[in-house]
């Protein structure tokens, strides 16, 4: 084995137990928090989320395409009116073979760097929640065409309203629909 295979099994362990560490405070959250979407009288039972082992195959590295001039679109939610976001960025990465892409938000009276990722993959209704998953993708700086960054799908997690129906969730919009089996992340079989 070389130094940089050492190195990068390092670096993947790491990663791993980093993972886990964030999986361990939601679970923490969800259990005891007076925020957490578990009804206060379903949190004695609840035994911790469910989750695909982490992957590293599941850190894609993707292209930013930045949109100087951001287009509204409007999201569908679970529970009440829609909600209007700001088409910022699309991702271009490879999965499954396939080039994909998914476009990032931002709220308009945002003024924060975080993107909002929302998506649907293949499985969707099926290993994990039926409205579709998100992830938050926080960038150090303000991206630029042509940037490359890592989007991590092991964090995604399923929205609120999987859990409650007292929360009103954003729906993936179709664009980002992706046709491909994404087993990473957050699953749910509720």
């Amino acid at each position: 084995m070389s130094d940089s295979e050492s190195e990068s099994e390092v670096g993947v362990e790491e990663w791993r137990t980093q993972v886990e560490k964030q999986r361990e405070q939601k679970n923490d959250f969800f259990a005891d928090h007076p925020q957490s979407p578990i009804p206060p009288e379903k949190r004695e039972e609840f035994d911790g989320l469910e989750y695909f082992d982490p992957d590293p195959d599941y850190r894609v590295e993707a292209t930013v395409t930045t949109h100087d001039q951001p287009e509204p679109v409007e999201m569908e939610t679970t529970n009440g009116p829609n909600v209007r976001y700001l088409r910022v960025v699309t991702f271009e990465f490879e999965a499954s073979g396939e080039t994909q892409t998914l476009a990032g938000y931002r709220q308009e009276s945002d003024d924060s760097q975080s993107l909002f990722v929302p998506f649907r993959d293949k499985t969707t209704g099926q290993q994990t929640y039926h409205g579709g998953r998100y992830m938050e993708f926080e960038p150090s700086r303000e991206l630029e065409d042509g940037d490359e960054v890592v989007l991590d799908f092991n964090l995604a997690y399923s929205p609120f309203c999987a859990y409650s129906e007292t929360f009103a969730c954003p729906l993936p919009p179709e664009e980002n629909w992706l046709d491909v089996v994404i087993p990473a992340g957050e699953r749910f079989e509720g």
